[in-house]
């Protein structure tokens, strides 16, 4: 998938990507009872040559799931904010 990625409001400035709507809702129905805390979801993220361990957070507000991107991740393959990123997801249920 490709996603643009923007700063979360608030005191720390996290990179986030959010997931397609339609997509979050079949995320979400397909994998409902696998939520954590947070309405969050194990993922295996590839993002360039990039591929990391981390969560997914279903939003309300946007109606979809927030990927955050790590500062790490976005350092090494050199990625700001507003900028495009194609990434794979895998979910860990």
């Amino acid at each position: 998938m490709r996603a643009r990625v923007w700063l979360y409001p608030g005191i720390a400035a996290w990179h986030m990507v959010t997931l397609l709507k339609n997509q979050s809702g079949k995320i979400k129905q397909l994998f409902a009872v696998a939520h954590r805390g947070w309405s969050s979801l194990p993922v295996i993220v590839r993002l360039e040559q990039t591929i990391w361990n981390t969560s997914i957070f279903f939003d309300k507000k946007a109606g979809a799931y927030l990927l955050p991107l790590k500062a790490e991740v976005r350092k090494k393959e050199h990625i700001l904010a507003g900028d495009t990123v194609s990434l794979l997801l895998e979910i860990k249920p």
